[in-house]
């Protein structure tokens, strides 16, 4: 079985499916707990102070790791034998300095990319083998029906997120 997130601010979208590409589970993961930013660096960098900032970024994280660890063992229970998950990429060379990361461009993709590392070490710990993909490239050379087929057969919600999801398991073999 093989997981495919495609993640938001907060939250993702979730596809499990086997490696041939049926969809046996589709979830929404809610990944920040309630009460805290969903963007700490793009929202509140402005108005911290570095050391401030520091500590909201750090809390933030330990909330995906356990909205991320709670998730997964509810799928985990679910959709016994999941051994992969395709993340959408980041830049291996992001940087991790406060000063760069409060400056454009970086500022807007800070939070997304502490989301997707956050969901790998997450996986990883698990034994789970983690695959990145491009959300724009993945769809290319896939056939449409293959995507739209498991909104045939499962019905709605089965949105973008949900087609972009699916085609990172399907590449991820």
């Amino acid at each position: 079985m093989r997981v495919g997130i495609f993640d938001h601010f907060g939250w993702a979208v979730a596809v499990t499916a086997t490696a041939d590409g049926v969809v046996v589970d589709r979830r929404r993961i809610e990944m920040v707990e309630p009460g805290l930013t969903q963007a700490p660096v793009h929202y509140d960098a402005a108005s911290l102070d570095d050391a401030a900032l520091t500590a909201l970024i750090a809390e933030v994280r330990t909330s995906v790791a356990r909205c991320a660890g709670a998730a997964f063992d509810e799928l985990d229970a679910a959709v016994p034998g999941i051994e992969s998950i395709s993340l959408r990429t980041w830049p291996s060379d992001f940087p991790t300095d406060l000063a760069t990361i409060r400056r454009a461009p970086y500022e807007s993709r800070a939070d997304a990319v502490m989301y997707r590392q956050a969901l790998a070490e997450v996986a990883r710990r698990r034994g789970w083998v983690g695959h990145r993909y491009d959300a724009k490239a993945v769809l290319a050379g896939l056939a449409e029906d293959v995507l739209t087929a498991p909104r045939r057969r499962l019905g709605p919600p089965w949105t973008k997120d949900h087609r972009v999801a699916l085609a990172a398991t399907i590449v991820a073999g």
